[in-house]
């Protein structure tokens, strides 16, 4: 079942960070702060090596991570406009 409308993985991730700053992060992940900043601030999406960075880092699994993204992704393109496509029927 899909939840209701997902936060982005990045607001989750400012609840883990709180007090550290994103540069000091960025630093540690060995990402740029631009990059940290853009997934943090939602314009960005969490990759599989950035799932891995975080799961390593932050003792999570990136499973956690890649499965929010997915989420978020899914609610998202639900929302939006497309064509309906037929059911596939196989012989």
């Amino acid at each position: 079942m899909r939840m209701f409308d997902p936060p982005h993985p990045g607001t989750v991730l400012k609840d883990y960070l709180e007090g550290i700053t994103v540069t000091a992060v960025a630093d540690h992940l060995g990402v740029t702060r631009v990059a940290l900043s853009r997934i943090l601030n939602g314009s960005a999406a969490i990759s599989a090596d950035m799932a891995l960075r975080l799961s390593d880092a932050l003792g999570t699994s990136p499973e956690l991570w890649t499965s929010m993204q997915a989420q978020h992704d899914l609610w998202k393109a639900a929302k939006k406009r497309r064509s309906k496509v037929a059911r596939l029927v196989v012989a």
